[in-house]
């Protein structure tokens, strides 16, 4: 997940969307094509810019086939679920497409992804992929149906301007929940149209809800969502109540946005675009791709970014061990099921991850490396000032439960902090209704009080 972003368009409309753009003119008699479908938004290029190199490459030693590009326009949710409806039917599934690592597992039950481990054991470059990275990719049978192209992890970005001038000593890092509000109450006290600490929360946002904000919370407290060992899903977790609790002051002192500016699904426009270059924002929850829209080329460029921002980690709680929590996603290319050329659209996939097209992606996007040569790479080291930074979150970070049924389960996190920014419920009552939503959506017996 990089960033909230639009609300999902209609089933419909999506389906017209996918229909349209993923049925393209028939290739001329005796040649090949392979349709590549992937995320674009205004703000997020890099995998356009990276996919155009590769067919370029690709078709130059590939005569007589034709690489067919086929962006998807929307943020996370919409093109989760546009490209659900063409994986559905054989007659608009993609040849390749962009995967996010959460939903491997469940595409992989549904019979809509190539096994790849026959591919894998020729191509020599697969050795330089993290372990970590590549385990995003297995599925419980241990096979291996996607490539990882970069990971990411979440951190507290904060404008050191606006902490000056509060009289906050830096660098900044919070032990604990207690000194992220009371940093957050001197900003407010110092300069009250400042927005002190922003956090994501509501269904507006979707997907940045949970893991730009909520999980670092839960985590934080040493609840979890899903527990591991017995494959069920945590019920009745203080920490649940806690962090719904968390939110509940932050957004009830207004030391957060306004419960209105939450539920607007592109207040992350306002967060990178207007408030922190301005210095109407103290601090927020955010990935670690977030200098990429300051950078040189991005969507907001901000010259000034690398001096006035700084970056912390998260802190647990009460400061217990491990002392900081992370979040991490990334994405993956992975090969349709039904390709009818499976040998050229692995040759493809190879292509489009070689190292110089991985490193210009890593640039372009801030990602984390995933390939050793990437993350040796000078210009990755030097890209901006807090690749160090981010990168060491790895040792502390969590990944989302790779099922079928998280993307309900996600949902629902979100409703119970919506209803609890917007005063409609108590964090005890929120954490009830969820409880019971989580039992609805999975059945009772794959539930655990914990």
């Amino acid at each position: 997940m990089r960033r909230p972003g639009l609300k999902s368009m209609s089933l419909i409309a999506a389906a017209a969307f996918i229909l349209t753009a993923c049925t393209p003119a028939s290739p001329q008699e005796g040649s090949k094509s392979l349709k590549v479908v992937y995320q674009k938004t205004d703000s997020f290029t890099a995998l356009e810019t990276m996919f155009q190199a590769a067919k370029q490459e690709f078709e130059a030693a590939n005569q007589g086939v034709t690489v067919e590009l086929l962006p998807i326009q929307g943020n996370d949710d919409d093109y989760g679920t546009k490209l659900a409806l063409a994986l559905r039917s054989p007659s608009t599934a993609p040849d390749v497409f962009y995967e996010d690592t959460f939903k491997v597992r469940s595409d992989v039950d549904a019979g809509y992804l190539l096994k790849l481990d026959s591919y894998l054991e020729g191509w020599a470059d697969w050795a330089k992929f993290d372990d970590g990275a590549k385990a995003a990719g297995r599925a419980d049978d241990g096979g291996t149906y996607a490539v990882p192209l970069g990971t990411d992890t979440r951190a507290i970005w904060y404008n050191k301007k606006v902490f000056e001038a509060a009289g906050i000593s830096l660098p900044w890092q919070p032990r604990d929940w207690q000194e992220i509000l009371d940093t957050a109450r001197k900003i407010k006290a110092d300069d009250p149209s400042v927005i002190p600490f922003n956090m994501y929360a509501g269904k507006g946002t979707g997907e940045g809800t949970v893991m730009q904000g909520f999980y670092e919370l839960l985590y934080g407290t040493g609840s979890t969502l899903y527990d591991e060992e017995s494959k069920k899903w945590v019920v009745g977790s203080a920490g649940f109540k806690d962090s719904l609790g968390f939110l509940k002051t932050l957004y009830d002192e207004g030391l957060a946005v306004t419960p209105a500016e939450a539920l607007d699904a592109n207040v992350w426009k306002k967060v990178f675009g207007e408030w922190f270059p301005t210095g109407k924002l103290g601090a927020t929850v955010e990935g670690s791709y977030a200098p990429s829209f300051w950078q040189d080329g991005g969507s907001y460029e901000w010259p000034g970014y690398a001096q006035d921002m700084a970056v912390a980690p998260f802190p647990t709680q009460d400061g217990g061990d491990p002392g900081a929590v992370s979040m991490s996603g990334g994405w993956t290319l992975a090969i349709g099921a039904g390709t009818k050329e499976p040998d050229l659209a692995f040759k493809f996939l190879s292509t489009a991850l070689n190292r110089d097209n991985s490193l210009k992606f890593t640039l372009d996007s801030s990602q984390i490396a995933v390939r050793s040569d990437v993350a040796g790479d000078s210009g990755y080291q030097a890209a901006n000032p807090f690749v160090k930074d981010v990168s060491g979150l790895v040792s502390v970070t969590r990944y989302r439960p790779a099922t079928s049924d998280y993307p309900r389960i996600s949902a629902a996190v979100q409703e119970a902090t919506e209803a609890v920014i917007t005063g409609a419920k108590s964090p005890e009552q929120a954490a009830a209704d969820y409880d019971a939503a989580v039992a609805d959506i999975v059945g009772g017996d794959k539930t655990v009080r914990k």
